[in-house]
């Protein structure tokens, strides 16, 4: 039987093609993938969009006209800035890393596109104490995208053909998957590993104390505990031993410091301008 392609196909096809070749250079973090930095930018902002669409009614868009929630984002943008800031951001022009808060204070969740936008439920945000443990999290969620976590497991769950015809604007369906389904992808254990040591990484240069994921993880067990496993478990598993190592590498390297009266300050500040 005759079989027809689309011109599409070819298109897709002849970039698997170009993209198979180029991979033979390795990235910045050393890597050779088949998936490139342009293609992570093109892929993650298809999938940003398809994510404010499903988050509209809930979303708390960067331009909101309210004052409180201009506040909000200039001081989670500052954190960002510092983290951005350490040198340890492989990727941090080409992303740039747009946060992005989801009004819902029932779900404590953070989750990151390809290509480095950043979600975070107010729930997540009112669960902490202070900046450092936010920028912990943070930390985490930057180095999923900068370590292309994202874009591997999307691949992984996906196939590199749907992922290519998603940049050729077809397959609409599958990115509304992706895009919902973004929240609750899950990583493997050695990208939660790496996640975990780059946050500390990151955190070095900071006004922040290295360990900050580790006291968010211990906040997200005690839910647990309590009977209400959080969504961010389902995706981010948080044990003993991954509490122990993150604190471990902050005291290598130095970098355990008392957290700030002006972080839990300014942090009371931020929660009050989230609560509406």
């Amino acid at each position: 039987m005759k079989r027809f392609f689309s011109s599409n196909f070819y298109v897709a096809a002849f970039m698997a093609a170009g993209l198979m070749l180029s991979s033979c250079a390795k990235d910045k973090n050393g890597e050779r993938l088949i998936f490139s930095i342009e293609d992570d930018i093109a892929l993650g902002n298809q999938v940003a969009a398809q994510t404010d669409s499903i988050y509209k009614s809930q979303l708390l868009e960067p331009t909101d006209p309210r004052p409180n929630v201009q506040a909000a984002y200039a001081q989670i943008n500052k954190i960002v800035a510092k983290i951005l800031a350490s040198d340890q951001v492989n990727y941090a022009q080409e992303f740039g890393y747009k946060v992005k808060i989801i009004n819902d204070d029932n779900t404590l969740n953070a989750f990151a596109t390809p290509g480095g936008h950043i979600y975070v439920f107010t729930g997540l945000i009112k669960k902490l104490d202070n900046e450092d443990q936010l920028a912990g999290v943070l930390g985490h969620e930057i180095a999923h995208a900068d370590r292309r976590h994202t874009s591997k497991a999307l691949e992984r769950q996906y196939g590199l053909s749907v992922l290519l015809s998603i940049l050729l604007g077809e397959n609409q369906n599958q990115l509304v998957e992706i895009g919902a389904g973004l929240a609750t992808l899950k990583f493997g254990r050695d990208a939660e590993t790496e996640a975990d040591f780059y946050s500390v990484e990151y955190l070095g240069d900071t006004p922040y104390t290295c360990d900050g994921a580790a006291a968010f993880f211990e906040k997200m067990q005690d839910e647990q505990q309590a009977g209400k496993p959080p969504v961010f478990l389902s995706t981010h598993p948080s044990d003993e031993a991954r509490i122990t190592a993150i604190t471990d590498k902050a005291k290598a390297d130095k970098c355990v410091k008392p957290v700030q009266q002006t972080s839990i300050s300014d942090y009371q500040t931020l929660k009050t301008n989230l609560t509406f």
